[in-house]
């Protein structure tokens, strides 16, 4: 009998998780300490009720959208993601060519284990994500190599001044394997995301020597500084921080809690969005991420207030099922689900959309 093709992301969730070997589904799939953000990210999205209109006589929904600057047809970015060819051989090339099939933005990690060249190729729409790195001479560098092949937006990650204590790494003492490498960084040796340690994850020693975790304001108003490129900063879950990034020029924010990876304990992504909006009064977009698995789930997002979300795990639960094609069926899943959803809750499109009203259980 033939394999049924997935009607959810949960059918390509569980497609993912038999597929992988038990040490890579836990470095995709987990948290950081008792994974209680990580819960807590699908709890208060399950906990948003929208209210939707009726008898609006809507018979099309248009899902198009800006985000910082990029068209989409979809109001979604992918999300940065390392190390994607643990789970594909084509690895981002795949999942960038998922994205340009769908016409949507796709973010490319600093540690991603494809050169930033590569992925170009691919003829996607691209966004560069940043980390603050030791080497600020590499960090210029990466900016200029992000401008050279035409990224549309440059998204520097604020959260993570060390890598969160993720328990499942710890337990597998999770290492790369020789042929993955960080081929924005290294790419021609080993670093030490290679080196086993006993009950240590190799790739959180790697960003404790790579990452910088003095970062400051003043070292983001340098980066604002180094490029026009549209500014996208990711992790912000305090308004004040957000009135920060405002003030210094951001194009955008992302309101992330790094899918549970980072503080455990942190407030859900969506608790968050409304306060960061009100907060930005409109002076920059924001999106946001961690936990968004359906159509409804970006439904939400925009009707708090959102310009639109950034999709993760997702991505690479159809990545490692099927490459490209599988990725392509994650995002065609959720633009389905996005128009049926806008018809239902009586919206012609995403203005409407952001007019509905939510309430919380």
């Amino acid at each position: 009998m033939a394999q049924a093709q997935p009607v959810c992301l949960e059918d390509l969730q569980q497609s993912a998780a038999a597929r992988l070997a038990p040490p890579v589904w836990d470095f995709i799939a987990g948290g950081s300490g008792t994974e209680a953000t990580l819960d807590a990210n699908r709890a208060a999205l399950d906990s948003v009720s929208l209210v939707p209109r009726v008898l609006a006589g809507v018979k099309t929904s248009d899902t198009g959208a800006q985000l910082s600057g990029t068209s989409a047809a979809l109001p979604l970015a992918v999300a940065p993601m390392a190390y994607q060819r643990l789970l594909w051989p084509e690895g981002e090339l795949a999942a960038a060519e998922g994205a340009r099939a769908a016409q949507v933005p796709f973010v490319v990690s600093t540690i991603s284990s494809t050169s930033l060249e590569e992925i170009a190729k691919v003829g996607a729409d691209l966004w560069f994500q940043l980390y603050w790195l030791h080497d600020r001479g590499r960090m210029i560098e990466l900016i200029r190599r992000a401008e050279q092949v035409g990224c549309q937006a440059l998204m520097v990650t604020v959260d993570v001044p060390i890598m969160g204590r993720r328990l499942r790494d710890l337990r597998n003492e999770f290492t790369l394997p020789a042929w993955i490498r960080s081929a924005n960084l290294e790419p021609d040796g080993p670093s030490a995301a290679h080196s086993r340690r006993a009950s240590e994850s190799a790739v959180a020693a790697h960003t404790k020597i790579a990452f910088d975790p003095t970062f400051g304001w003043s070292d983001l108003e340098w980066i604002r500084e180094q490029t026009r490129l549209p500014l996208v900063i990711k992790g912000i879950l305090a308004p004040t921080d957000a009135e920060q990034a405002v003030r210094l020029g951001v194009d955008a924010v992302v309101v992330s809690n790094h899918g549970g990876r980072q503080l455990d304990g942190a407030l859900p992504s969506i608790t968050a969005l409304p306060w960061v909006v009100e907060a930005v009064d409109g002076r920059c977009q924001v999106l946001m991420d961690s936990g968004v698995r359906s159509g409804t789930d970006i439904l939400r997002a925009l009707a708090l207030g959102a310009d639109g979300v950034l999709i993760g795990r997702p991505v690479l639960w159809g990545l490692s099922t099927a490459g490209a094609q599988g990725v392509t069926q994650v995002l065609s899943i959720l633009r389905t689900e996005l128009e049926e959803a806008l018809l239902l809750a009586g919206c012609a499109d995403l203005a409407a959309a952001r007019a509905l009203r939510t309430l919380t259980r």
